[in-house]
């Protein structure tokens, strides 16, 4: 205060009204400026740290029950393949019967996801989510005294379908854009990779469970699982950091809790609307239709039988995807660390262009037994199989702000109806070629063209990156 005070150019009344936290911020924020002093020119106040708890801050406990339940969601995702031969023989249902269900719970997965993230913001994560866990296990434990196919599509497609897929990557979407502002990415790639976890760790288990002792106690278990994570959420999870007096991890002030948002159904539509009537949109939408056509329609579904034809049992083929998914997580949450570091559209144009030349060397290395390039391929693969997810994440909340979990959800569905196409495309081609080689081959050839829609997507404009309007006029159909 001396220091300024000894300045003849500035009066008592002036210095009286200097406050006591004012003195940290430099002469450019007095009336009067010194010699060789411009306007503006102030020393910059440092960030402060993230709010922490004697336990750390509370985002990362969050972060941690929003794993756990898409974990326990990524479990249901395991079970009808393991499911189809013993009803087939304890019913002698069809495999069509069977796989009608599992189409209906594909489905259900992809569209309930948009409409689960704009009920987030109506009623709140944590009763959408506990909600959601009760539901699965409902439908789980209602397949376990079914009788007819009929009343598996209503049980597993339906309730099951509809339960997890408010638990799917706009979930996990949901949670890092409000409690998050550094380290979106890594957050978003951890989160995505939990349903693959989840499949990894029960996997092995509801496998041991059907052979050892039957189909219906592999459901009891996941019950069991949902209904002991169900209260685990309610005490852990949080819908907003105001609720708990912090700020999201990252941020320099406090944010405000946003007023509820009436009638969750109409604003994903809404959402939905507004977002076709732009180009990124529809070029995401796109890619990641293909994304979900090499994945999971193609790889999950028609990749041990394509070894088969080969000369490989089926269950190396199926070990092998087993470690597909292991790369899957390493894969994911590295590409959420590069997603909070480089430009997410040539993240994208680089997994998929990478994925569509290891689709179309697929044929080459189809053996009866695993040699070493079979093995590159696997680790290939799996770090690119869920790669895209945390830079079309980060894309969808670039251009839409508040909304991209929303979004997301729909970009999302499009990733559902790409690989349910895949599934019966594959086949169908299989039934009139006699070879899977074409299907690789076509699939690389569209992950080519989704890598050039990626770099298609323009970046959003600079004065709409801290507000709503983030489109360009050229980027607006």
């Amino acid at each position: 205060m001396a220091r300024f005070l000894q300045k003849p150019s500035i009066s008592p009344v002036v210095a009286l009204r200097v406050r006591d936290d004012d003195r940290s911020a430099g002469p450019a924020e007095l009336p009067v400026q010194g010699p060789g002093e411009q306007a503006g020119q102030g020393r910059e106040r440092p960030a402060p740290p993230p709010h922490r708890g004697r336990l750390g801050h509370r985002a990362w406990w969050v972060a941690a029950a929003a794993l756990l339940a898409i974990v326990v969601a990524g479990a249901f995702s395991t079970l009808p393949g393991l499911l189809t031969g013993p009803l087939h023989r304890e019913f002698g249902w069809s495999r069509g019967s069977i796989g009608l269900a599992a189409s209906v719970n594909m489905v259900l997965y992809g569209l309930t996801a948009p409409f689960a993230a704009a009920l987030m913001d109506r009623l709140g994560m944590r009763r959408v989510v506990v909600v959601a866990l009760l539901v699965i296990a409902s439908g789980a434990a209602l397949t376990s005294v079914m009788a007819t196919a009929w009343q598996f599509t209503l049980y597993w497609g339906v309730l099951v379908g509809l339960g997890t897929g408010s638990m799917a990557t706009a979930f996990g979407a949901t949670v890092t854009q409000r409690w998050f502002v550094r380290r979106r990415g890594l957050v978003t790639g951890l989160l995505a990779s939990g349903s693959v976890f989840g499949q990894m760790v029960f996997l092995p288990a509801l496998s041991w469970i059907v052979d050892r002792h039957g189909w219906r106690p592999s459901l009891v278990t996941l019950v069991l699982a949902a209904c002991a994570t169900a209260p685990l959420m309610w005490l852990v999870l949080r819908d907003h950091p105001a609720d708990v007096g912090c700020e999201p991890y990252g941020a320099d002030r406090h944010v405000p809790r946003p007023a509820p948002v009436e009638g969750a159904g109409r604003r994903a539509l809404a959402l939905l609307r507004d977002a076709a009537r732009t180009r990124p949109f529809w070029l995401m939408a796109g890619a990641y239709a293909i994304c979900g056509a090499s994945t999971n329609g193609i790889m999950w579904t028609h990749f041990t039988p394509a070894a088969h034809d080969h000369g490989m049992p089926a269950t190396t083929a199926s070990s092998l995807l087993a470690a597909i998914g292991v790369f899957n997580v390493i894969g994911t949450v590295a590409s959420g660390w590069a997603t909070d570091r480089r430009d997410p559209r040539r993240l994208l144009a680089v997994f998929f262009a990478l994925r569509g030349l290891l689709l179309m060397c697929l044929p080459m290395l189809m053996s009866a037994t695993v040699q070493p390039p079979m093995v590159g391929f696997v680790v290939a693969f799996g770090l690119l199989d869920l790669a895209t997810v945390p830079p079309v994440v980060a894309l969808c909340r670039e251009f839409h702000g508040d909304g991209g979990a929303v979004v997301f959800g729909w970009v999302g569905a499009a990733h559902q109806v790409g690989a349910a196409l895949a599934a019966y495309g594959g086949g169908a081609a299989r039934d009139a070629f006699g070879t899977y080689a074409p299907v690789w081959v076509t699939l690389g050839a569209l992950c080519a063209a989704a890598a050039l829609l990626s770099l298609l997507v323009r970046r959003a404009s600079p004065a709409g990156r801290t507000g709503g309007a983030r489109l360009t006029a050229v980027d607006r159909l």
